[in-house]
């Protein structure tokens, strides 16, 4: 078995594009030799994964502190308000596919993730909050984040695909889980203490469908997504 200073990590085409950060393949290639080789299956310095993973294992295992705290925060609180479980569930998955795989586009790649696992409700409210978090609602209170002003600057404007979006899911009948969502969303980033997952273990007990094989290992449309958490740097 290599030793950890044999391992060589490719960083993903995405992480990099348009970063200005250097192309590191062929600096990477170069350097393989006999017991130097590109990282495959188990990275030492992650905690290794049990042989079939459960959501919990992503959250403990996999997700960074500031994810981990934001969505544990919003199932929370949205339980401690008396919300069912599909709303908590919402909350608690919103930002899943930030844990460890990918930011862009986020409610749509966390909607697909879940989605064989979970009642549609809760699919699709992930999947739209990515368009209506961008939009006041006075009747529920939410007013567009201050926080987004720091990040994207006064004069963003969401693209059309976005707006479109955001219009379509007004006008559904589960509106109100995805603007929920948003609610109990953006504004817990800063909270200094991270709170426990066990009191919202019989919430993921009742509303997600955890596989026998463990995530991604059961063959689903989308394990793959779940392998490339429980493997980030992996070369292919």
């Amino acid at each position: 078995m290599c030793r950890p200073d044999e391992l060589l990590i490719m960083p993903q085409p995405i992480a990099t594009t348009g970063t200005g950060v250097p192309n590191r393949e062929a600096e990477l290639l170069a350097q393989l030799k006999p017991g130097t080789v590109f990282m495959m299956g188990d990275n030492p310095a992650l905690p290794r994964m049990p042989e079939r993973p459960g959501l919990v294992d992503f959250f403990e295992r996999r997700g960074s502190d500031i994810t981990v705290r934001h969505l544990l925060s919003s199932a929370t609180r949205a339980a401690a308000d008396g919300h069912d479980d599909k709303v908590v569930m919402a909350c608690l998955l919103h930002d899943i596919s930030n844990l460890s795989f990918i930011r862009t586009d986020h409610g749509y790649w966390g909607a697909q993730m879940i989605a064989p696992y979970v009642d549609p409700e809760i699919s699709w409210a992930v999947e739209k909050h990515q368009a209506l978090r961008y939009f006041a609602d006075e009747s529920v209170g939410y007013a567009y984040p201050d926080s987004y002003v720091r990040f994207f600057g006064p004069d963003y404007v969401p693209p059309d695909y976005i707006r479109r979006e955001a219009e379509d899911a007004r006008n559904h009948s589960w509106y109100m889980t995805a603007r929920l969502v948003t609610l109990y969303d953006i504004y817990f980033f800063e909270d200094a203490t991270t709170p426990p997952i066990e009191p919202l273990l019989d919430v993921i007990g009742r509303a997600f469908r955890q596989p026998a094989e463990g995530l991604g290992f059961d063959g689903s449309p989308v394990a793959h997504m779940w392998r490339t958490m429980i493997w980030p740097n992996n070369f292919l």
